[in-house]
């Protein structure tokens, strides 16, 4: 275990990245400039916005966006964070959502315009917005796996920014939480990446519902594979989303997954050229809490 995590340390020790500043965080061992560097990575982000409070009107840019100012320190009432929520909590009032429209099989898993709603559009339903790589490296190449799995990014930064009461995001988290009921089958009608975001996502709006989160991690633990991987699922995504849950059980079941992690990791301390400070990260705080007593 602390091989690998010696690794990361020495990848991430001299890296002047978000990534570098969170990762000697996790370390418990922030570079003396590291206060510093992230006020200036965060003058950076701001100046990239643009005025309507986008990265150049891309979507998957600026949902991350929102995600990077808060894990830099910027709250939700932080002018940079505000600016580009406003922009971002503008897609639900869009067309092409993954709740708009229903079809026999939608219906019948309650995943149409009839059940859920406040879901946020990357796109016109005429243009095609898969596939699309996410931060973390996962590429989404079905087209309704990838509005979910945004919508469920976009979601995500709401909740971090203490915009739960909105009522959009609210009717968002219902609806989460009426589809979770069939996450437990991963060979059924969503695949394991939409599963594994959403989990990910509902982990964010448990503080109200805490009584949810066993239910969540046991149902990425009863599909993980005896090598610590999942069929069908992203390791780093789902590493992500359980990290996330942070419960004792989400705790042994990243531990299970600490010999796959460690058969991807290079002698760089990285795990490839994909996302690969981001990838790195998510190992090194999986690896932390893995070894951690809960």
């Amino acid at each position: 275990m602390q091989d690998g995590i010696d690794r990361l340390q020495l990848f991430f020790a001299e890296l002047s990245t978000r990534q570098g500043v969170l990762a000697r965080q996790a370390l418990g061992q922030p570079a003396p400039g590291d206060e510093v560097l992230a006020r200036r990575l965060v003058d950076d982000m701001r100046a990239e916005t643009g005025m309507d409070g986008s990265i150049s009107g891309a979507v998957v840019a600026t949902v991350w966006r929102a995600h990077e100012l808060l894990d830099l320190g910027c709250k939700g009432d932080h002018a940079g964070t505000v600016r580009v929520m406003g922009w971002v909590l503008g897609l639900q009032s869009k067309p092409g959502a993954f709740s708009e429209g229903c079809s026999p099989p939608r219906h019948a898993h309650r995943a149409c315009e009839h059940f859920i709603s406040g879901f946020f559009s990357p796109a016109p339903p005429m243009h095609r917005f898969a596939p699309v790589m996410f931060p973390n490296g996962k590429v989404f190449r079905a087209e309704p796996a990838a509005r979910f799995a945004i919508s469920c990014l976009a979601l995500r930064a709401a909740l971090r920014g203490r915009m739960e009461k909105r009522p959009g995001v609210e009717q968002h988290v219902l609806s989460l939480f009426q589809l979770q009921e069939q996450w437990d089958d991963w060979s059924g009608y969503f695949a394991p990446d939409m599963i594994v975001a959403g989990i990910h996502t509902l982990a964010f709006a448990a503080e109200a519902h805490q009584e949810i989160l066993p239910r969540l991690a046991g149902a990425v633990a009863g599909n993980q594979s005896e090598d610590g991987t999942w069929a069908n699922a992203d390791l780093f995504h789902t590493l992500e989303a359980l990290l996330a849950i942070g419960t004792r059980d989400a705790q042994a079941t990243v531990r299970r997954a600490v010999p796959a992690l460690f058969a991807r990791q290079r002698i760089d301390g990285s795990f490839g050229s994909t996302a690969q400070q981001e990838r790195a990260l998510i190992a090194l705080r999986s690896l932390i809490w893995a070894g951690k007593e809960m």
